[in-house]
């Protein structure tokens, strides 16, 4: 049956709300296909406003990678600002994709993409909007299945009443799976109804089904253990990981966004997965591991998607851009072929250990110059060790200083607040750090117009890292260490004018801690917050401590456990944790031995370079280390002359 556009009703509606352009669609290189000569529908949503969703390389490459397909269509849908919410509720509009104004409900699967934890109650207000239940057990043979995927769904379970299923890891080939098992339920015409869809997903292994497993708690408010409910299903359930990067060369056609976003510039992914092994860092964990893509490859797609999109930026992205093994050869071939062109190009924050002039210079050559972004991460060598952070203050004031020497007056300096183990004294020298910066580069440029900021975010423990165990600082002990920090920085008269600082207080941490390790009891905590009116938590205006603190005591009456227990409580190694049954390849006892390595101050090298650490992933996952170098130029590329 043809599903009606929304759009005529939505429409309306539109002239009274703030930016209606982001509710249009019609974006450059956006896709409508025609609904009913496809058989498997997918509406894609990042549950954040348009301008933070519109970029996200995840949802973008899976809407390409799907709407390749024949007989398979994909559209986007990203969360409304309250102001259109009202107005689609007063006038019975429904969540709706920006691609055909299609309603989320007439579709066969509902992916969400959760790159942050605090985008928990935007998926139950699209939900609600969408006349879908809340309750992954209310809902019918008629309903869309409901999966998360992303970095926040390594551990579902905070939203495992209202999720159907969950894919961990990587999504293109996932993707298309779970659409061959679908059509086939559907062209022998929904046996056993949407159970049967579940379990068929279920079997393979690599799809978590939720309500396919029970939880059962001890006296103590710990869990006891995670047990398959049903024959068939997994007692352990796989991440996905893409091996040859090149075979899977999207996005190719990158979406141009109509309005404002937060990256305007088209992307390329360099490599994926780190082991650098950060101990705090569970990107770097999870997405093991290393893949790199070839120099050709990546050629080919800046290329294709320059044609395509007209931007005049390329971001190289990965977890760590400047430790692919040809960043060198990349960057200068670039530079080299776009010289006439005037594009740009751009890493992400880059590693004190992998930075140097040359490299710079390429990225600035064609573009603006800007200023550069380091992540120390912590203040003093002790804490670096404690993190595997292996940088020594010296190498970030020699890096520091040729920046300056080579014409660069502005520096960022990243760290974070809270770590394990941390004194006051740690988080004091990162003003220390700063301070020495500022004196280098004034040593340097034989000026005083040097700047470095010093930006500091809250530590917040993950799930499948070596500080999966550790107790997360409070709220209040984060602020008053942080005010000592600032004070410390702006008495200081000679260097604390040059210095910026910016921090973010506890309080956001504290409620990413209590999602992002959090159990089922968790779920009616996230409702409760949702039912008082929370929506756009990553958003500072919009967030409330105060709701979720009033909403976890509402939510976990009668648990025996609250938000401190789940927030600033050590595990021990005998505890099960609710991710358990979460293989990301990761050997929970390595993950243990490296968490006691941190407790000693032990460091662990890169096993790129080194002798494998046993960590699991390989093995276990019949994956292993890709890197170059190839020996390959950027060809078949060459240098446009005019």
């Amino acid at each position: 049956m043809t599903v009606e556009s929304v759009f005529p009703r939505l429409e309306a509606l539109l002239p009274h709300v703030q930016k209606p352009i982001q509710y249009v669609g019609g974006e450059l290189n956006s896709t409508v296909k025609d609904w009913d000569a496809c058989d498997v529908r997918w509406a894609l949503m990042y549950p954040d406003a348009y301008e933070v969703g519109l970029p996200n390389q995840g949802t973008m490459i899976l809407y390409e990678v799907l709407n390749e397909r024949e007989g398979v269509l994909a559209e986007r849908s990203y969360s409304v600002w309250p102001d259109l919410e009202a107005l689609m509720r007063e006038h019975g509009v429904p969540q709706f994709t920006v691609d055909a104004h299609r309603p989320i409900k007439a579709f066969d699967v509902f992916g969400l993409s959760f790159s942050t934890e605090l985008g928990y109650t935007n998926m139950l207000t699209a939900l609600d909007l969408a006349g879908i239940p809340l309750n992954a057990a209310d809902r019918t043979v008629d309903d869309p299945v409901v999966l998360a995927g992303g970095h926040a769904a390594f551990n579902p379970e905070p939203i495992a009443d209202f999720i159907d299923a969950a894919v961990i890891g990587d999504g293109e080939q996932a993707v298309l799976d779970i659409t061959d098992i679908v059509r086939a339920w559907k062209a022998e015409g929904r046996p056993g109804g949407r159970d049967e869809l579940l379990l068929r997903l279920a079997k393979t292994g690599g799809v978590y089904i939720p309500r396919f497993y029970d939880v059962e708690y001890l006296a103590d408010g710990r869990i006891g253990r995670v047990v398959p409910n049903r024959p068939g299903v997994p007692w352990r359930v796989s991440k996905h990981t893409v091996m040859d990067l090149d075979e899977w060369p999207y996005p190719k056609q990158p979406l141009v966004p109509l309005a404002e976003t937060v990256h305007e510039r088209m992307s390329v992914e360099i490599f994926r997965g780190c082991t650098r092994g950060c101990r705090f860092c569970q990107a770097g964990m999870i997405t093991r591991p290393v893949r790199e893509r070839s120099i050709t490859g990546i050629g080919e797609m800046v290329e294709k998607g320059l044609k395509a999109t007209g931007f005049e930026e390329v971001g190289l992205l990965s977890l760590s851009s400047a430790d692919h093994s040809e960043i060198a050869d990349i960057t200068k071939g670039l530079a080299d072929r776009y010289a006439e062109d005037k594009v740009g190009l751009s890493l992400p924050s880059t590693r004190v250990d992998a930075f140097n002039i040359d490299l710079a210079n390429e990225l600035s050559r064609n573009g603006r110059r800007s200023g550069l972004t380091f992540a120390p991460e912590g203040g003093s060598e002790r804490i670096r060790k404690v993190i595997n952070k292996m940088v020594s203050e010296e190498d970030l004031i020699n890096t520091v200083a040729a920046a300056y020497g080579n014409g660069w007056r502005q520096v960022k300096l990243y760290f974070m607040c809270g770590l394990p183990t941390e004194t006051d004294e740690d988080v004091l020298q990162i003003g220390t750090m700063a301070k020495n910066v500022i004196a280098k580069g004034r040593e340097v440029t034989g000026t005083n117009d040097v700047r470095c900021t010093v930006s500091i975010g809250g530590f917040v423990p993950k799930p499948h890292t070596p500080f999966q165990w550790a107790p997360q600082l409070s709220a209040e002990a984060t602020d008053e260490r942080l005010t000592k920090l600032r004070d410390s920085i702006r008495g200081d008269r000679k260097f604390g004018k040059n210095i910026g600082f910016r921090y973010h207080d506890g309080k956001p941490g504290i409620i990413e801690g209590l999602l992002s390790r959090g159990d089922r009891r968790i779920g009616a905590v996230i409702r409760a917050v949702y039912e008082d009116g929370g929506r756009f938590d990553g958003w500072r205006e919009h967030f409330s401590y105060d709701r979720w603190i009033a909403s976890a005591e509402k939510g976990l009456a009668g648990t025996g456990v609250d938000v401190d227990w789940y927030t600033t409580r050590e595990r021990t190694y005998e505890e099960v944790l609710p991710w358990d049954h979460l293989d990301s390849g990761l050997d929970k006892d390595w993950l243990w031995e490296d968490w006691q390595d941190a407790l000693e101050e032990v460091e662990v090298e890169d096993c790129r370079w080194t002798p494998c650490f046993d960590c699991g992933v390989c093995p276990q996952m019949d994956t292993h280390i890709q890197v170059g170098p190839t020996g390959k130029k950027l060809l078949p590329l060459s240098v446009v002359n005019n």
